[in-house]
């Protein structure tokens, strides 16, 4: 869950950015929307590793 503070750390900074440069906001703000989907992904990721271990073990 390191990568996921990380990745919501790189989102934050991205908005702040698009808060404080107004002529290139709106690419901050899509490069913030990049890291938020990635934040997603990886929340997806670890979900699913994590109900894939209880699985496996009832099946051995």
């Amino acid at each position: 869950m390191i990568r996921l503070v990380e990745i919501r750390s790189q989102e934050s900074l991205c908005r702040e950015r698009a808060a404080l440069d107004f002529e290139r906001r709106v690419f901050w703000l899509a490069q913030a929307q990049e890291w938020e989907q990635r934040a997603l992904d990886e929340i997806a990721y670890h979900f699913r590793e994590c109900n894939l271990a209880p699985t496996e073990f009832a099946r051995n």
